[in-house]
C-alpha cells in the first residue's frame, strides 16, 4: 500500500500534551535519542520523532488491514481501559482492557476453551436457560458470565493469535510483550522516556499517561487501520 502522511500536525500533538515525558531522573538512557530537552526537571520527547514512528505505525497497519490482518489492542490503565474500548470497536478491532491474564497468546489453546465457555453461557442467557436452572448454579454460571465479558469481551471474536499488537504501556503490558517477543508478533508501542524502545517493534515516543495524549494516538492508528481495510474493499 501506498505511504501516506497520515495528517499529523506537530502543532496538534502539542496541544494534546504527547510531549512531555517524565522525571528526567526516572528515564531510561536508552531513550536519549527520542527526547529533544529537558524543562523544570522533565523530558521533552522529540516530537518529529513522534510523527515519524507513528506514519510507519500507520503505514504497517493500513497495510496488514487491507490483508485481513486482525489487530489486538492492549491497554489495561485506568487512563486508558474506556478510550481502548471505544477506538477499538470504532475500527473493529480485538482489545483487552482490564487485566491481561497471563499465558493469554503463549496459552492460547486454554484462551480458546475460554472463549468458547464465554459463548456457551451467553447463548444460555439469552436463550433463557440460566432462568430455569436451580438458583444457586444459576447465579454461579452468572458470576462466571460477568467474570468472562469482563476479562474476554475484547477479545470475543478472536479466533486465532493476532497478526500485531498495540500496547498502550509498555511497563504495565510487559506480561504482554514478551508473550509476543516470544511468538514473534509484531508490536508498535507508545514508549514514555522511562520505557525501552528496544522491546518493540515499531516504539512512539509518546505520553503514555495523559488521556489526550493517548486518545490522539489511538484515533491514529485506528484510523490507517479503518482506511486500510476500506481500501481494501474497495479494490475487490
Amino acid at each position: 500500500m501506498k505511504q501516506k502522511s497520515w495528517n499529523i500536525n506537530l502543532e496538534e500533538v502539542m496541544q494534546v500534551g504527547v510531549h512531555f515525558g517524565h522525571q528526567a531522573r526516572k528515564w531510561n538512557p536508552k531513550m536519549a535519542s527520542y527526547i529533544f530537552t529537558e524543562r523544570k526537571g522533565i523530558h521533552i520527547l522529540n516530537l518529529t520523532q513522534t510523527a515519524r514512528f507513528l506514519s510507519e505505525a500507520c503505514d504497517l497497519l493500513a497495510n496488514a488491514s487491507s490483508k485481513g490482518k486482525q489487530v489486538l489492542i492492549v491497554g489495561t490503565k485506568y487512563q486508558a481501559a474506556d478510550l481502548v474500548a471505544s477506538a477499538s470497536i470504532k475500527a473493529r478491532c480485538h482489545y483487552i482492557n482490564q487485566k491481561w491474564l497471563g499465558g493469554m497468546l503463549t496459552n492460547w489453546s486454554t484462551i480458546e476453551k475460554r472463549l468458547q465457555r464465554f459463548k456457551d453461557l451467553e447463548n444460555k442467557e439469552k436463550t433463557g436457560v440460566l432462568n430455569q436452572l436451580p438458583k444457586k448454579e444459576a447465579a454461579t454460571l452468572k458470576r462466571q458470565l460477568v467474570q468472562l465479558r469482563k476479562y474476554l469481551g475484547g477479545i470475543k471474536y478472536m479466533t486465532s493469535l493476532p497478526d500485531i499488537v498495540i500496547i498502550i504501556d509498555q511497563q504495565k503490558e510487559i506480561t504482554a510483550i514478551n508473550e509476543c517477543i516470544t511468538l514473534g508478533i509484531p508490536t508498535i508501542c507508545l514508549v514514555d522516556t522511562d520505557c525501552d524502545p528496544d522491546l518493540t517493534d515499531i516504539p512512539i515516543p509518546a505520553n503514555d499517561d495523559a488521556r489526550a495524549s493517548i486518545r490522539w494516538i489511538l484515533n491514529k492508528l485506528t484510523l490507517a487501520i479503518s482506511e486500510g481495510r476500506y481500501n481494501s474493499i474497495e479494490t475487490e
